[in-house]
């Protein structure tokens, strides 16, 4: 069913998006797509993966380390920045890009997730959100028209419509509830959207049912937005069931606007999508797995804090050109962290985020040269666990 476009106001019938997405090339022999954001803060290639700075970092790293990594966007979290500094405080220090020193381009989310994972403090309503926070018990309401406004103080370059994210795995009945609240969640968000300062991207739910993610596609895509994204995966299904859920959602979305995969995933996950057509992906993963000593290599996931390594004298990755590859051992990257040294969590973050943003361009790389689906086989012949 298309629903009728939200009433817009009279700036915003005339007002160009401020992103725009160029797709240069699909795989002969996949789906996967090679493309190309361009945004007020630089242009972005893709398929990309983006880090996450929940509070207005990525944590364990400074923006320096990340333009050396080459990220071109990163993730900022309106639920977390809006109860902490403030969006006002923000806002009147010149906003999130100025705040952090960030010179590059920003995604915000919109607080939907934070909705779900915060089950046992919200109650949501048709109004919007009501809950209390996790820093000091006081209560909230997040609205679709307040998260925009939130997100627009906060001047990121796109921003996210709200939306609620249901268990991939909930009954029939609440998914199209829920379903049906996000697509009038989403014409409230793109009537108090302002194209003047922002892209403002839809949300496709529906769990894991074909026919309702059918519907909300056609819903959502009713309305007239600079990119889409797939939300409500990962989110309790198997990844065997995710992966197919994507594959079969993906192609649904515009081909000529970006697709963004939210909150997904492992490095399996990001291969496997891209095959599906998918163009940007954001996840915490690679930065948490780092502060809890799981690291990312060529020869498989590997534990360092592990007392194997304690005199190790390989590098972590001979295949990898980062910074703590080149310049240190497993056996000292294993005393850093067993010793709770803080330059630890940096390093392995920026291993970990460097191996992340390397498979995005071996990803491109494969796109361009229509040899996509060899480079998913060459990927999973991989070892899972280094050799000992």
């Amino acid at each position: 069913m298309t629903l009728p476009a939200p009433e817009l106001r009279g700036d915003q019938r005339v007002a160009p998006s401020l992103v725009k997405f160029e797709l240069l090339h699909v795989c002969a022999q996949t789906g996967a797509r090679r493309g190309r954001l361009h945004t007020p803060h630089g242009t972005i290639e893709t398929p990309v993966f983006m880090p996450v700075g929940t509070a207005g970092s990525v944590k364990a790293i400074a923006p320096d380390d990340l333009h050396t990594l080459g990220a071109n966007i990163i993730l900022g979290n309106t639920y977390h920045l809006m109860l902490r500094p403030g969006e006002q405080l923000i806002g009147e220090l010149g906003g999130l890009h100025k705040f952090i020193s960030w010179d590059r381009a920003l995604l915000t989310d919109s607080g939907g997730f934070q909705v779900y994972s915060l089950a046992e403090k919200r109650k949501i309503t048709e109004e919007g959100a009501a809950f209390q926070s996790h820093l000091d018990g006081s209560k909230h309401l997040l609205t679709p028209e307040r998260s925009i406004e939130i997100q627009e103080v906060l001047g990121a370059d796109i921003i996210m419509a709200f939306d609620e994210c249901p268990p991939a795995l909930s009954e029939r009945s609440y998914m199209e509830a829920s379903m049906a609240r996000t697509t009038r969640w989403l014409h409230r968000c793109a009537a108090a959207w302002n194209r003047q300062r922002s892209s403002l991207f839809g949300i496709v739910q529906g769990g894991l049912d074909e026919a309702l993610r059918k519907r909300h596609a056609e819903e959502v895509c009713a309305v007239d937005l600079p990119g889409y994204a797939l939300g409500g995966f990962a989110v309790g299904e198997e990844p065997v069931q995710m992966h197919a859920g994507v594959a079969f959602s993906a192609p649904l979305l515009p081909k000529d606007k970006p697709r963004y995969l939210m909150g997904v995933g492992t490095p399996l996950d990001l291969v496997t999508c891209v095959g599906a057509g998918i163009d940007m992906f954001d996840c915490v993963l690679p930065t948490r797995s780092a502060r809890n000593s799981l690291l990312f290599t060529s020869e498989g996931k590997l534990v360092i804090k592990n007392a194997r390594y304690a005199k190790d004298e390989r590098p972590l990755d001979p295949k990898c050109g980062c910074y703590a590859c080149k310049s240190f051992s497993r056996a000292y990257l294993r005393h850093l962290f067993v010793s709770q040294e803080l330059v630890a969590m940096r390093l392995n973050t920026l291993h970990n985020l460097h191996f992340f943003l390397t498979l995005m361009a071996q990803a491109r790389a494969a796109i361009e040269a229509d040899r996509y689906g060899d480079f998913l086989k060459e990927f999973h012949s991989r070892p899972t666990t280094p050799e000992p």
